[in-house]
Parts: C-alpha cells; sequence; structure tokens
C-alpha cells in the first residue's frame, strides 16, 4: 500500500498543494487557437478540393458548435485539474477514466514526433533548401531539436509557458493573414484556377475521406481545462475563451482552405506540402516567378518565404506544445488520483508542472521519428501519413467516452452548480457520438460497411487487396493502447487505496465501480 505524506492528506492532495495559478482569460484564448488550429493539417483538407469547404461549412454546424457547448458546461461545471480525464473518471469510474485517458494522452507525443516535426522539416526544405531534401543527419538533428524544444515548453511554468502559447496564436495569425493577402494579390496578377459550383457538392466519397481529418481538426475546447485549478475564474473565462476561439479557429482554418483551392490545382495539392507549397506559389508576387507549376523566389519574394518558413515552424510546434501541455497534465492527474502508475503522478514543486510525464513525452516522440523514419526509410510523405492515421483514430476514440460524460454527470451530479448549461444536451450528445462513432468505423475500416475498401474510400498507396493488413495497421495499435490503458490502472491500485485512506469514503460521484 502507498504510504500517505501526512495524517489526512491524500497523494492527490499532495499534488494539487504545488499547482500555480497563472492561466487568465486571454492565455486560455490563446491556447485554445494554438490548440485547435493546426497548420500541418490544412493541406490534409484542401486535398479533397471543393467539397472539402462544403463539408467543412457542415460540421462546423453539427459537430463544432455543440462540442463548444458541451465543453463550456463541462469546463465550468467541474474545473478540477485533469478536465477530460477527470469527467470520465468521475462519470465512468477509475478504469474507464485510465484506458481513455492514456490514448487521449499517447496521441501527442506521436504526433510530436512524427507529423509536427516532419512538417517542420518540410517547410525549411522548401524555402531553404530549394525543396531538396535535407540529409538523413539533418532530418535527426532538425526534428530531435523541434521535439525537446516543445518539451522544454512543457516543463516551463504557466507563467512563462503561457507566453509561447501566446505567441503560436499571434504567428498563426500573421501567416495565415500573409497569406490570405498574398492570395488576393496574385489572384488580381495572374488569376485564379476556377472552381464552379459542381466542385463545391458533397458526395459519400468525399465525405468518407474527409470526416476523420475535419472532426480531429475540431477538437480540442476541453484541453484548457486539463489545467483547470491553474485557471484564474474557470466559470467566467472558459465560456469566453470557447465562444472567440470557436469563431477565430473556424476563420484562421476557412480563408486558407479557400485560398489553397484558388491558387493550386487540386492535382498539386498534396496531404504533406499542400500549405507550403502555396505559400510559395503566392509569394512570387513580390518575386520570383512559375515555371511548369513550380514557383522559385528571388528577392523580396525569397525574404517573405523564409518569414513564412519560420512562421510555420513556430505554428507547428506551439501545436505540439499546446496538446503536450494539457495532455501530458492530465496523464499526471490519473497518476495522483489512481488511474496511472504513481511514478508518473508528480508535480515539480517549483515549476507545477509534471516534468516526469513531460520527460516521457519526449522519449516517445523521439522513439516515434526513428522508428518512423527506419520503416519508411526516410519517405517523408509515407511517414506523414502513416502516422496522421493512427494519431487521428486514436484521438477520436477517446472523445467517445469523454462526449457522454456530461449526459452522465447530469443524472449522477446534479447537484453541481453549472455556470453555462448545454441547450438540448441529450439531442446533441447523440449528434456528437454518432457522427464520432461513424468516423472511427470509417478510420479503422473505410467504406464499411457498404463498400469497405473500395477505390473511392480506399486510401492513397493502398490496394484492394491489402485490406485485412490496413485494418491490423489501425486495429493492432488500439488494442495495445487498450492494454497499456489496462495495466496503468491496475499499477494504480496502491494510490486509489491510498486516497481512500487518507481522505475518508469518497461521495457517491467518485466511488468506485465494482470491478475496482
Amino acid at each position: 500500500m502507498a504510504a500517505v505524506t501526512a495524517v489526512g492528506t491524500t497523494p492527490a492532495d499532495a499534488e494539487r498543494s504545488k499547482l500555480q495559478r497563472h492561466f487568465g482569460r486571454f492565455d486560455i484564448l490563446f491556447f485554445l487557437i494554438c490548440t485547435i488550429v493546426g497548420v500541418d493539417t490544412i493541406a490534409s483538407v484542401a486535398s479533397s478540393g471543393g467539397e472539402a469547404f462544403t463539408w467543412m461549412l457542415l460540421l462546423a454546424v453539427v459537430f463544432f458548435v455543440p462540442q463548444a457547448m458541451l465543453f463550456a458546461e463541462l469546463g465550468t461545471a467541474f474545473p478540477q485539474e485533469g478536465g477530460p480525464y477527470m469527467w470520465t473518471r468521475l462519470a465512468f469510474g477509475h478504469l474507464a477514466g485510465a484506458i481513455n485517458n492514456f490514448m487521449y494522452w499517447v496521441t501527442n507525443p506521436v504526433w510530436l514526433g512524427g507529423t509536427l516535426a516532419i512538417s517542420a522539416v518540410a517547410a525549411l526544405q522548401v524555402f531553404f533548401n530549394d525543396g531538396n531534401p535535407f540529409p538523413t543527419v539533418w532530418v535527426y538533428v532538425i526534428s530531435l531539436a523541434f521535439i525537446w524544444v516543445a518539451v522544454l515548453a512543457a516543463v516551463l511554468s504557466f507563467h512563462i509557458g503561457k507566453w509561447i502559447t501566446t505567441a503560436g496564436a499571434f504567428a498563426r495569425f500573421l501567416l495565415l493573414g500573409l497569406f490570405t493577402i498574398s492570395v488576393v494579390v496574385y489572384g488580381l496578377e495572374h488569376g485564379v484556377h476556377g472552381l464552379g459550383a459542381g466542385d463545391f457538392v458533397p458526395t459519400a466519397g468525399g465525405f468518407v475521406a474527409l470526416v476523420g481529418v475535419l472532426l480531429f481538426n475540431y477538437v480540442g475546447f476541453e484541453l484548457p481545462n486539463s489545467a483547470g485549478e491553474e485557471m484564474k475564474d474557470a466559470a467566467g473565462d472558459v465560456p469566453f475563451a470557447i465562444l472567440r476561439s470557436a469563431i477565430s479557429s473556424f476563420l484562421l482554418y476557412a480563408v486558407p482552405i479557400l485560398g489553397i483551392l484558388l491558387v493550386l490545382p487540386v492535382s498539386q495539392v498534396t496531404n504533406f506540402g499542400g500549405l507550403v507549397d502555396a505559400l510559395k506559389t503566392v509569394f512570387t508576387v513580390y518575386g520570383g516567378s512559375v515555371s511548369h507549376g513550380t514557383a522559385t523566389l528571388t528577392g523580396f519574394g525569397a525574404v517573405l518565404g523564409g518569414l513564412g518558413a519560420i512562421l510555420f515552424v513556430i505554428c507547428v510546434l506551439t501545436s505540439g506544445v499546446t496538446w503536450i501541455m494539457g495532455s501530458d497534465r492530465a496523464l499526471a492527474v490519473s497518476g495522483y488520483d489512481g488511474a496511472a502508475p504513481r511514478f508518473l503522478g508528480v508535480l515539480n514543486a517549483r515549476l507545477g508542472t509534471p516534468v516526469r510525464v513531460n520527460i516521457f513525452s519526449g522519449i516517445v516522440s523521439t522513439l516515434v521519428l526513428v522508428l518512423a523514419q527506419l520503416i519508411t526509410q526516410g519517405d517523408a510523405a509515407k511517414f506523414f501519413g502513416a502516422v496522421l492515421g493512427v494519431t487521428i483514430s486514436t484521438t477520436l476514440i477517446s472523445y467517445l467516452l469523454i462526449f457522454p460524460s456530461l449526459w452522465r454527470l447530469r443524472s449522477k451530479s446534479p447537484e453541481v452548480p453549472r455556470p453555462y448549461r448545454m441547450p438540448w444536451h441529450r439531442f446533441l450528445t447523440i449528434v456528437l457520438m454518432v457522427l464520432l462513432a461513424f468516423t472511427v468505423v470509417q478510420l479503422v475500416a473505410p467504406g464499411a460497411p457498404f463498400d469497405w475498401f473500395g477505390s473511392d474510400v480506399r486510401p492513397a498507396g493502398w490496394k484492394a487487396s491489402e485490406s485485412w493488413l490496413y485494418l491490423a495497421t489501425e486495429f493492432l495499435p488500439l488494442v495495445v493502447f487498450i492494454g497499456v490503458g489496462v495495466l496503468f490502472w491496475r499499477l494504480g491500485k496502491p494510490t486509489r487505496i491510498a486516497n481512500a485512506a487518507a481522505g475518508g469514503t469518497p461521495a457517491r460521484s467518485e466511488r468506485e465501480p465494482a470491478l475496482d
């Protein structure tokens, strides 16, 4: 049995006493903009053509807005540190919380060492190496520096770290604002690629191809609540930040996606380099030219290209920083709450941050980087696609328990004050869950059950005969992640006992399920 630090003091109390309140209203707003607006996936959406814009609008109405309202209620009613982990645990118990939280956490170091690092390398190659690949050793140097700078930023106290995410938000304003202005100038000088009304007509195949990445782009409103007890005024600041970040994030996605579709033929937009390629193309209006579809920058165009590359790297870096900051806190909370090893549930007394989990995330990111580079033999586009697929599916699956927590806690803890209440919560939660469940099925088994692995829904680079292999690559990691979650729950038992012994019998909403 784990030892208790003092009579009547639980491991949870001991760690929570180290938390520092530095998270204000505008800090949360800029944190959310960094969290939701990921420039690495803008091209993945644009590569589907005009209908991508249509599906983005539709899903903003039926998914983005209801999700924002759901988390505005949970974030103000239950502002405990650990946010999504605590909501799931309070609603469904420690076992569900442990499994779900591990899946919520593990996607982020995978994403950091995978798509984000390689996106940063790609931008630097395009603007500082004429589009030529860096030698492998430099890919490792740049990627490792990227990963560990992100980890260092997460280690810092929110008193300092919040300025990094604020800088990331303004980098998005500058980069996407400069891109939008340049698209207008480019269109006036060279014309744009026409998009007819038929290009915007939504199709079933387009929905299957897009729904995963669009929902992935639209999640994240809950992340600041991972630092709920570091907020100055959760009840007032969370709804304020969610409303304004929702509007800002939608515009920061919609305008550049439309810009890419206007500047580049759909056939030239790739999941991997579309935004970077579009930036280089439109910057030729300041100096440079486009010949046979290849852009060359000179003079002031090259200067702006270098600035654009730096801003792009800052954007993808701060995306990783915010998600590592939030998900690492959630994992640390599960450690001192009894749903993960106690070793991980330790906060630094001086900084108030989960340094051990931060380092753990950096190690996992480094392993992902090295293994993926070896497996794909340096094929950056293949690397990007493989890691993005696993990241999206695992992330979205974790919301299958986070979303219904609101409904469960409405009935389980009706006495808890709710400064904001989600309207039509039953109907809208069902809509969110149906969309999410369908998306998860399509990510794991594209086209199922109607046209499994058909030509219209099959991921690029895969053959019809490889349907079972693809299913294995998506399904087996999920089985492993669930297994690790169960292991974490078992390893957390001594902490659960210590918390119960020191804190007395837990309230009904916090009691263990029978399985515990």
